[in-house]
């Protein structure tokens, strides 16, 4: 009947003998093998029964008497440019099997590690993003555990789209431990290298993933206090060894964080910072503005405020030794100049002049060979009274 003919989209022919079969896909999704009964103008079908489901343009495939199924050995597979695979295989061969099932005997190892033929594997796999004139480029390096004579390396680049889907962006086949990939646009990348030798064996592979794009700001900094300086070291969630950062200072709060390259102070671009001066003191805020950047751009700006040490007795330890003497008698005749201490020092001038009088009178009296000495004594001592400076 009508309902059991099929039209084909290219002309089948059957055999002169034997049953043939077409292979179509029912509303479930598994494939199901009909009798086709006959064949008009090589495009319409007869079959003995029609699968439940069958949709319009769906796969079909032909099974003739005349062909039988074969094995094959996948040796390789490679992608082209255009999203298409080339294939290369070898048809497998019953009779060699049996051969090797009945004991057939190999001389040697013919497993393909005899002198280092088998392909090393890749290590060490780095990606460097260099930016030239608006376009980037990326430099691979690897190595290997060791070198094996006529190997050579290849080398699959491919990006990753918003939905998760991976496009490949280029291939690539070099004898070096390096290769720049050039003209890169911004995008998730992931490159993929693996040694293969002259017999088409291929080693364990080495992947690594790297971005092109402006770098993530920091998700936290960490304000360090010290004795007049603080210390500052940013932080990224997911960490990233091309970046660094760019580090401002400011006394006051930027409240319009746009303006922080015209207002704050530029310190420098390190992994962290030390914020050190006499300036800073105990008992204020100052405020650091961090992000991130890299080759390819820069990130928003951070911000963090903090104090540096209150500790006293830290500030004590601290100046221990850098205040000696000198320091002390150059405040003290600072303040002499300024005539502040004049009423402390007429009393000391004539506490002294009492206790030299007493000395004198005591040492007269028991010591009278020695007056005229200790006179002299006592004379230095009131001029020392009368003219303070002449002692120093």
């Amino acid at each position: 009947s009508q309902t059991r003919t099929l039209t084909l989209d290219r002309e089948i022919t059957l055999p002169s003998s034997g049953t043939t079969l077409i292979s179509l896909v029912d509303g479930s999704g598994n494939p199901v093998s009909v009798e086709v009964q006959s064949v008009t103008d090589g495009l319409k079908v007869k079959v003995n029964r029609v699968p439940d489901g069958v949709a319009e343009y769906s796969v079909w495939g032909l099974k003739l008497p005349t062909l039988r199924q074969r094995l094959f050995r996948c040796v390789s597979i490679r992608e082209n440019d255009d999203g298409t695979y080339a294939i290369t295989a070898v048809q497998h061969v019953p009779e060699k099997e049996a051969i090797v099932d009945n004991g057939a005997h190999f001389d040697g190892d013919q497993s393909g590690t005899v002198n280092g033929v088998t392909p090393p594997a890749v290590q060490h796999l780095t990606a460097e993003v260099t930016a030239d004139s608006g376009e980037y480029q990326v430099l691979a390096r690897w190595d290997t555990p060791k070198v094996v004579k006529g190997v050579s390396f290849l080398l699959r680049l491919t990006v990753t789209a918003d939905d998760g889907s991976e496009r490949l962006v280029s291939t690539a086949r070099t004898t070096e431990t390096t290769y720049r990939f050039r003209q890169l646009t911004l995008g998730r990348y992931r490159l993929t290298v693996r040694a293969v030798n002259a017999w088409g064996q291929q080693g364990d592979p080495a992947s690594v993933s790297f971005r092109i794009a402006a770098p993530a700001a920091p998700s936290r900094i960490e304000l360090t206090p010290g004795y007049f300086q603080i210390t500052a070291t940013p932080h990224l969630a997911v960490y990233d060894p091309t970046v660094q950062f760019e580090f401002w200072f400011s006394e006051k709060r930027i409240a319009d964080i746009r303006q922080v390259e015209t207002t704050a102070r530029y310190l420098g671009t390190a992994l962290y910072w030390i914020a050190a001066s006499i300036n800073i003191r105990p008992g204020h805020d100052y405020y650091f503005y961090v992000r991130s950047v890299n080759t390819v751009g820069k990130s928003a700006f951070v911000e963090a405020v903090g104090q540096p040490s209150d500790d006293a007795s830290g500030y004590l330890d601290f100046f221990k030794g850098e205040i000696g003497k000198t320091h002390l008698a150059q405040e003290l005749w600072t303040q002499i100049d300024n005539g502040q201490l004049a009423p402390d020092l007429a009393e000391i001038r004539t506490s002294i002049t009492d206790v030299s009088n007493e000395i004198t009178q005591t040492v007269n009296k028991k010591l009278e060979d020695q007056s005229a000495a200790i006179q002299q004594i006592q004379k230095v001592q009131v001029d020392t009274n009368n003219n303070l400076n002449s002692m120093w």
